[in-house]
């Protein structure tokens, strides 16, 4: 039986879609020193940041009518929730590639939620929620670390208290690399270390970087390694001379609201990470 024109063209159309996302999806490069800045922000929340290769997306989180909702100042549409936009998308695309958001990176993807209402009351429905989401995600058990597909990161207002005192949870606190020397014994509670990047640097990328903060930069960096925490400036210079240097010095996460140009920077083939032992 032939097909009536109209319906074979319709039908063509619709396989080259599909092919094309599907193609897109599996050329997806994981990026592990992209982080997502205000991820939400962009056309399509989290599918951009995976279409890129992304492995760390920021999501801004307001406690609002006994939800968590996404937004970057006070949303007055709760429709925009942390559940629909990323927790259930991580999970089916988790369940479609067996255990793992990219299927080509056996590494936790890390889902940093930064609270913008009260550290307590929003942590204690952030957990509850998690609780639905237990099989993806990084939990720490009886003093051990556990890997997941997903690693939950709080910063903002930071529950630090409530954190720091469970023997089970599904949730980590961004520490603040300034106060790195002073959270020796949390190395549990923190799995990274962020500050502005104007509170550790003045240097915008214009000449040499100077001496002096370079060495400074280094000190922190190193000192967070050691607790096993993570890196990342926030706000930082979005251009090749700066994310070089931060890579130099040892820094994990390049932090851009720009997807595609990063993208392009870091599978250049030319980067220079600093040297480990």
């Amino acid at each position: 039986m032939s097909l009536n024109p109209v319906y074979r063209l319709a039908f063509a159309v619709a396989f080259l879609i599909a092919v094309g996302t599907f193609s897109c999806t599996a050329q997806s490069i994981p990026l592990p020193n992209g982080f997502a800045h205000n991820d939400y922000k962009h056309k399509h929340p989290l599918f951009d940041a995976l279409e890129n290769g992304f492995t760390n997306i920021e999501a801004d989180v307001f406690l609002k009518h006994n939800k968590l909702v996404i937004g970057h100042l006070c949303p007055i549409f709760v429709g925009r929730s942390l559940e629909k936009l990323y927790l259930k998308p991580l999970y089916d695309r988790v369940i479609a590639n067996n255990g793992y958001v990219y299927a080509n990176y056996k590494h936790p993807v890390i889902l940093m939620i930064d609270f913008k209402t009260r550290a307590d009351g929003t942590y204690r429905l952030l957990e509850q929620l998690l609780q639905k989401y237990a099989s993806m995600l990084t939990h720490y058990e009886n003093g051990k670390i556990v890997d997941g597909a997903v690693t939950v990161v709080v910063s903002g207002h930071k529950p630090y208290n409530l954190l720091e005192h469970e023997q089970d949870r599904f949730a980590f606190i961004d520490d603040d690399l300034r106060h790195v020397a002073k959270d020796t014994s949390k190395h549990n509670v923190f799995t990274m270390a962020s500050c502005k990047y104007a509170r550790m640097l003045h240097w915008t990328g214009n000449g040499p970087m100077p001496f002096f903060e370079r060495q400074r930069l280094c000190a922190y960096v190193a000192l967070a390694h050691t607790m096993g925490s993570k890196v990342r400036l926030w706000a930082s210079p979005d251009n090749k001379a700066v994310w070089d240097e931060l890579l130099k010095c040892g820094v994990d996460l390049i932090n851009t609201d720009h997807l595609a140009d990063l993208r392009d920077y870091l599978t250049s083939g030319q980067l220079t990470f600093a040297k480990t032992d």
